[in-house]
C-alpha cells in the first residue's frame, strides 16, 4: 500500500487527512508541521506521495515543493490550499506539483487526487 507524508501546520488538517487516508487504505509515512520538516522527512522516509499545505511557517509549501522536486524529480506532491490562492496554485503546478485540493476538502477529493497521481507513474 502507498505511503503518504502529510505536511501541514494545522493539527486539525493533519488529523483529517490522516483519518481520510487511513480509511482509504493508505499508510501514513509521517507528519510534518512546516515545509522544512517536510523536506527533511521526505528525504528520510521516501514516501510514495506527499500532501503539502501551501501556507506554513518556517518554509512554505511552494518552497518545500521546489526542494523536494530537486531531491526527487519523480516525487508525487499534492498541494492543499485555502480557497482563493489561485496564483499560488499556478506557481505550484509550474514547479511540478502533481495535483491540488482546496480546503475545506471532501474526503473523496483527497482519495481521488492521490489515486490519480499514484497511477501516473513516470
Amino acid at each position: 500500500m502507498a505511503r503518504v507524508l502529510i505536511v501541514d501546520d494545522s493539527r486539525t488538517s493533519r488529523k483529517m487527512l490522516k483519518e481520510v487516508l487511513t480509511e482509504a487504505g493508505y499508510e501514513i509515512a509521517g507528519e510534518a508541521t512546516n515545509g522544512e520538516e517536510g523536506v527533511i522527512m521526505y528525504k528520510q522516509l521516501k514516501p510514495d506521495a506527499v500532501t503539502m499545505d501551501i501556507t506554513m511557517p518556517v518554509m512554505n509549501g511552494l518552497e518545500a515543493l521546489i526542494c523536494i522536486k530537486k531531491e526527487d524529480d519523480n516525487a508525487k506532491v499534492i498541494m492543499v490550499t485555502a480557497a482563493g490562492q489561485k496564483e499560488k496554485m499556478v506557481t505550484a503546478i509550474k514547479e511540478g506539483a502533481d495535483d491540488f485540493i482546496a480546503k475545506p476538502f471532501e474526503p473523496e477529493q483527497v482519495v481521488d487526487a492521490l489515486n490519480y497521481v499514484l497511477r501516473r507513474k513516470e
